[in-house]
């Protein structure tokens, strides 16, 4: 039987094609043919041009050839449909922007294609990855690959789908809220948000939630999610939030909070908490010191507490347009503009000034703790069709009751990584590590050492 390429890491697909055991065009065709067998029933991927990939895996073995050092060599990657991808169609999934040509590529995927990584496909997004599921008007559901009926999450589920399905062993995505870390838990994956700054986007669309949202990845373990990231941090000037890399490295043990409810109250679901304190409780007998402790956050700080900019956000770029063309817009997103316009320049600026308590709050908590650890999400995936699950933890939900755990972080800068736990009624789970800014070598550090303690073996399916 010949060898499953798709179940290679992307550290060991780089070192056998440099080693020139393997060539970037094996692997790509090897990837192609599962996203040709596999994609019909995900919905994962929505730009896909398989001569173009093999193409460019062509060009790949032929920089090689010539002696160039690339450290990805060969490595599949995929990029979220939100990201420009030069000269292919990306419509951030919306009718608005079904006809836009990227006219380049951004700058983490041209800086992954010139280390020597294969552009596979485009994956599905939310309309202007707004949404925490992944359905749209330009190419419809999204499925989750552990159980088709139900979504992976959003909004970087199309990403989320097609790693979880071996379509490719990275993706590229966006996380403003939790669009890479929570459809990392509902899928079994590695999910990173790194520290706001440190992966440069100068080119691409306006985004709504300017200064939170940042270039993520997704991967299927914590070793390839750190190999992206190290070739992903970098500084552009034409970024106004672009900063020098200068990360934190520290040998010390690291002094671990965990804070089951962040403090904030959050629901959660019985089993998935018990899931959670079972992992804590292993990680406790590793030899890990972790103290019970939540960040002292303001009164009345909930999920999404800064949710108005977002809506404020897309009004501001698309009021105009939903005016014109209202036929075109999810309802859902629709309804973020139509509120979006209704919040005051003072509203938004008090908000931005409550950022800036919220960020001393969480930063003052690591004064005294150099981790934090909290669940992902509060549920497994939940059917399609949902905005979100109908109850947490026994009680009614909210369509954002399921996303509380992950927003605070992107409006403090830190980085969180998502890592797979175990399961819960056949589907997985995650916890989340969270470190202070520009800790994220050190977060994803433990991370990999949640990895290792936990063990998890997810048997990741076929669609």
């Amino acid at each position: 039987m010949s060898e499953d390429l798709t179940l290679l890491s992307a550290g060991e697909i780089a070192r056998r094609v440099n080693a020139r055991t393997l060539t970037a065009r094996e692997v790509t065709a090897a990837h192609i043919a599962r996203i040709e067998a596999h994609n019909p029933t995900l919905n994962a991927i929505v730009g896909f041009d398989a001569p173009a990939a093999l193409a460019e895996a062509d060009i790949v073995d032929q920089r090689l050839v010539q002696g160039e050092a690339l450290p990805l060599a060969g490595v599949p990657f995929t990029v979220k449909d939100n990201l420009w991808v030069g000269g292919r169609r990306i419509t951030q999934g919306s009718k608005i922007f079904a006809d836009f040509i990227a006219p380049r590529d951004a700058w983490s995927v041209a800086r992954l294609r010139s280390l020597g990584a294969v552009m596979v496909g485009i994956t599905n997004c939310s309309e202007f990855a707004c949404k925490g599921i992944t359905t749209n008007l330009v190419y419809g559901t999204t499925r989750n690959p552990w159980n088709t009926n139900l979504t992976p999450g959003g909004s970087s589920g199309g990403a989320a789908a097609a790693t979880a399905a071996r379509f490719a062993p990275l993706a590229l995505c966006t996380d403003a809220g939790g669009s890479v870390r929570r459809p990392a838990a509902h899928t079994g994956l590695v999910g990173l948000k790194p520290s706001m700054g440190v992966v440069p986007q100068p080119w691409g669309f306006p985004e709504p939630n300017l200064g939170i949202s940042v270039t993520g990845v997704l991967a299927r373990n914590v070793a390839d999610a750190a190999l992206a990231f190290e070739h992903l941090v970098g500084h552009h000037p034409s970024d106004p939030f672009s900063v020098p890399p200068q990360l934190e490295t520290d040998t010390r043990a690291p002094r671990i909070a965990w804070s089951p409810r962040l403090g904030c109250g959050f629901a959660i679901d019985e089993d998935v908490l018990h899931a959670f304190e079972a992992a804590i409780a292993k990680l406790r007998d590793a030899g890990h010191a972790i103290a019970e402790a939540d960040p002292p956050w303001p009164a009345g700080t909930r999920e999404y507490p800064l949710l108005a900019v977002q809506q404020s956000g897309l009004a501001a770029l698309f009021a105009q347009t939903l005016n014109e063309r209202r036929a075109d817009f999810d309802p859902d997103i629709a309804a973020q503009i139509d509120a979006g316009r209704n919040h005051a320049g003072a509203e938004i600026s008090r908000l931005m000034l409550r950022r800036e308590v919220i960020s001393a709050a969480l930063a003052s908590f690591f004064e005294s703790h150099d981790l934090l650890l909290t669940p992902t999400a509060p549920v497994t995936a939940w059917p399609i069709g949902q905005l979100g699950p109908a109850t947490i933890g026994g009680t009614p939900a909210g369509p954002r009751g399921h996303a509380g755990f992950t927003p605070l972080f992107n409006y403090c800068g830190v980085p969180a990584v998502s890592v797979p736990v175990g399961l819960v009624r056949g589907l997985p789970t995650g916890l989340q590590v969270v470190g202070p800014r520009f800790a994220d070598r050190r977060t994803l550090e433990f991370a990999r050492e949640v990895e290792r303690v936990m063990q998890v073996d997810l048997d990741f399916p076929n669609p």
